[in-house]
């Protein structure tokens, strides 16, 4: 019989032992053994903090962000491989979509925030604190990765979605992880984690996975690890309550199953959208997954006059859903994922109903599409407590399946009430089409809830729905939910980061945090600073611009300009009583003047104006007062490039307006798009001709099938092409991928090696043209001269690339730099 493995210290291990069976929850059989005996856990943990995050902890945000992003890219590829296993765990098509494509969404998502973090192993948090008068003293908030651990121990219900969350966030942190999967469904994480292995996409030991019992595992935790849970509230108080965890202080981010509650608001009555939304998204929250999630909706909290209206609404609801083999397109509910499981919600259930009464299912008997009774099939189970204010058990018991209970309220604040009687949900909804309900209930609820989905006509068709956790909103709740809080975007990779209040001088700080802090010395530059590319541009680096003085006539200009006629730029007779003395200068003015004190007007990297991000007026600049600028360099931010656009960096610069006083009188901080460095050896005649005479006929490629003959004619070949002397071939990328193929021509990706170009698969590359290398080599320079004079000739003229399309003189000459980069490293030219 197979062994579910364990992947623990760069290896792939079996636990010794016969270990703990693993059944297919819709057949029964056995699908493998999982166990841990023999695994030394604090060796394992060592292994990660140690291998892993020495690793993660130097990466930059953007360089994780972008590692994530491959890692999402490569597991999508594979979906449909995790979803066949998928199915042994009792989840449908659907429920498997939740978990494997909602768990590579969160790694998407995730990968996205690396544009919120700096280019750097750490962040910087929050504004600068002035600690001094005179400014010379000051602090600032740093995050810095953590050096431990992040270690997961999840669930049973979502075995990817469950990792990758999580995994996600800590690995952005810049902190690797232990998963411990629940054991049940560990098999489907294993899939997971040896694709992921595979991939070689992520440093060595940045992911251990541990299939079985881990009892042992918290005794080797440190204080710089980070403790995750998601499970029942008594295993997760059990674990927060671990004399390690306590002794070392260690974060415990718990995340409890909870009763969560769905409101159906008073003016949702039969016939309007919002009833039959509460009744749709009721059926579907009992159903997916076999109720098997922590956000389900246990609690139906309905008006008093509506109680039948729902419960016979959402009997018929349920009558329309199949059960069974969940590989089955017509099923709609599969199995629970245990045997074991079956008896504890129909003991759950047992434990409600002594005092609420069942109105939908049976806990004996059940129809079954394709399956039989060795699987763990349940019936969905609907329930009715008549007096939920004194018969607690509804508030305190989940039966953890498919299984909710109807309940009445007599006003919005009896059902508030009853919405807190949970102690705690990680989720609670509203179906209301009236706003005032809807600020009534989030206001006076939300103290009780970690998120809360008010649902109405206007946003069902967008609504991810009430069990839906999304990944830049906090997952977590107060109380019986465990008290804890995982994803929420930026916030979530605090978590596993250690803030930092930092202090000393402007200057300091400023190389600290890589952001110009004010009053701290500037960079002169021998240059202008809108003359360099990102890469080169620096914090602090800084501009003191000539000076201008402002005439009554450029404020009345500008006035008309703008229609902008405030008083106190037009009518110097109203001044009396006003804060201005003379006429003054419109803030715009000084703004828009400032700005043609700094720019640097040739063209060079600076791409465009991106924004403003703050502008304050100081004082006011009456006519006749002079004024000049000092442009200093404040952040640099990364961008991704988006479509026919060269790559660009985000550049924040701090502005300071002075007078001829030397008195500040106007700040603001604006942004530019600034181009960065092509890493391709630009391409010309001259550069050329020295790179092939480097050229012999014994040198050997690289990569490829190419002979040094064979990649002169080649590119001799893609010039005539590009001059429209060879024109008869068919364009090979799809109408529908053109424009985005079209659009790499601009980013700085480098090709692929062993491109199978689409003109050489008709082509022997044994076939030559030329007599011999050096004629060649002649032909190539003629082309690449014909090429030029064509453009000069016809500078508007475009010609067709195979690959690219349609491509005018400045997409071909970013074509060439690529292509001629991408061969004469291929034969080790360049």
């Amino acid at each position: 019989m197979s062994k579910i493995e364990n992947y623990i210290l760069g290896n792939w291990t079996s636990g010794a032992g016969e270990g703990v069976p693993l059944f297919d929850s819709v057949t029964g059989e056995i699908i493998g053994n999982a166990s841990t005996q023999g695994i030394d856990f604090a060796e394992v943990l060592h292994y990660g903090r140690t291998k892993g995050g020495e690793k993660l902890r130097k990466m930059t945000f953007q360089e994780r962000g972008n590692m994530i992003k491959s890692l999402a890219l490569y597991l999508n590829k594979r979906k449909e491989h995790f979803y066949e296993i998928s199915y042994r765990t009792g989840a449908t098509r659907v429920d498997s979509w939740i978990d494997i494509e909602g768990g590579f969404g969160n790694l998407f998502a995730n990968a996205s925030l690396r544009k919120l973090f700096p280019n750097q192993s750490y962040h910087v948090e929050g504004d600068p604190i002035d600690l001094s008068r005179g400014g010379r003293f000051m602090a600032h908030h740093i995050l810095v990765p953590k050096r431990g651990v992040a270690v997961h121990i999840n669930a049973f219900n979502f075995p990817i979605w469950g990792m990758l969350e999580k995994c996600a966030v800590n690995w952005m942190a810049g902190v690797p992880a232990v998963v411990k999967p629940a054991t049940s469904t560990s098999y489907l994480t294993e899939a997971v984690v040896r694709e992921i292995i595979k991939s070689n996409i992520l440093p060595e030991g940045a992911i251990q996975l541990i299939c079985g019992s881990a009892h042992t595992l918290i005794d080797s935790i440190e204080s710089q690890d980070v403790v995750t849970f998601t499970g029942s509230a008594s295993t997760g108080r059990m674990l927060k309550s671990h004399p390690r965890i306590i002794s070392e202080a260690v974060p415990f981010n718990m995340e409890a199953d909870s009763l969560n509650a769905s409101i159906l608001g008073e003016d949702a009555v039969p016939g309007t959208p919002e009833f039959d939304l509460f009744i749709s998204q009721a059926r579907s929250e009992i159903t997916v997954k076999c109720g098997q999630k922590c956000t389900a909706i246990r609690r139906m909290i309905v008006p008093e006059n509506l109680v039948e209206d729902v419960q016979i609404a959402l009997g018929k609801a349920l009558d329309k859903v199949t059960i069974g083999d969940p590989r089955l397109k017509e099923v709609r509910m599969g199995s629970l994922v245990s045997k074991d499981q079956v008896e504890e919600v129909k003991n759950r259930v047992k434990e409600i109903a002594r005092t609420a009464s069942i109105v939908y299912g049976d806990l004996d008997k059940l129809d079954l599409v394709g399956a039989d009774a060795k699987g763990a099939f349940i019936s969905p189970m609907l329930l009715r407590e008549d007096n939920p204010f004194e018969n607690l058990t509804v508030h305190e018991t989940e039966a953890f399946g498919p299984v909710s209970t109807i309940m009445p309220y007599k006003n919005l604040d009896e059902a508030i009430e009853l919405a807190q009687m949970g102690k705690g949900s990680l989720v609670s909804s509203i179906v209301t089409n009236s706003d005032e309900i809807a600020k009534e209930y989030v206001i006076n609820a939300a103290t009780h809830h970690g998120r809360i989905l008010v649902l109405n006509r206007e946003n069902a068709k967008q609504s991810t729905g009430h069990g839906s956790p999304l990944p830049l909103l906090v997952h977590g709740g107060p109380g019986r939910a465990g008290g804890g809080e995982e994803m929420g975007g930026v916030r979530g990779i605090k978590h596993y980061m250690q803030r930092c209040a930092v202090q000393g001088s402007p200057t300091t700080l400023t190389e600290i945090t890589g952001i110009y802090q004010p009053n701290s010395k500037y960079k002169e530059t021998p240059q202008h600073p809108f003359q360099y590319h990102w890469e080169d541009i620096q914090p602090g680096m800084s501009l003191k611009t000539h000076k201008r003085t402002v005439t009554d006539t450029d404020i009345i200009n500008f006035a008309n300009l703008t229609w902008d006629h405030f008083y106190a730029h037009t009518d110097i007779t109203s001044l009396k009583g006003s804060i201005f003395e003379k006429r003054t200068a419109h803030g715009y003015f000084i703004l828009a003047a400032a700005a043609g004190l700094f720019v640097y007007p040739n063209k060079g990297p600076v791409a465009a104006n991106y924004g403003l991000e703050e502008c304050r007026f100081v004082r006011p600049i009456y006519h006749n007062d002079t004024i000049y600028v000092r442009l200093t360099c404040k952040q640099k931010i990364e961008r991704d490039s988006v479509g026919k656009e060269l790559p660009c960096g985000i550049v924040k610069w701090f502005v300071e307006v002075f007078d001829q006083n030397d008195e500040l009188v106007a700040i603001a901080t604006i942004l530019t798009m600034v181009q960065k460095k092509s890493p391709f050896v630009q391409i010309n005649r001259s550069n050329i001709e020295s790179y092939l005479a480097k050229l012999t006929e014994n040198a050997t490629a690289k990569w490829g099938m190419m002979k040094p003959q064979h990649m002169v004619e080649h590119l001799e070949k893609s010039l005539r092409i590009a001059s429209g002397e060879i024109q008869d071939f068919e364009i090979s990328t799809p109408a529908e991928h053109l424009a985005k193929v079209n659009e790499m021509v601009f980013n700085h990706k480098p090709m692929p090696k062993d491109f199978k170009h689409p003109l050489m698969e008709k082509e022997n590359t044994e076939v030559l043209v030329h007599a011999d290398l050096a004629t060649a080599k002649q032909k190539f320079i003629e082309a690449y001269d014909a090429f030029e004079l064509y453009f000069k000739e016809n500078p508007e003229a475009t010609t067709k690339n195979a690959v690219f399309g349609i491509l005018d003189k400045f997409e071909w000459d970013l074509m060439n730099v690529k292509h001629f980069n991408h061969h004469f490293e291929q034969f080790g030219i360049l």
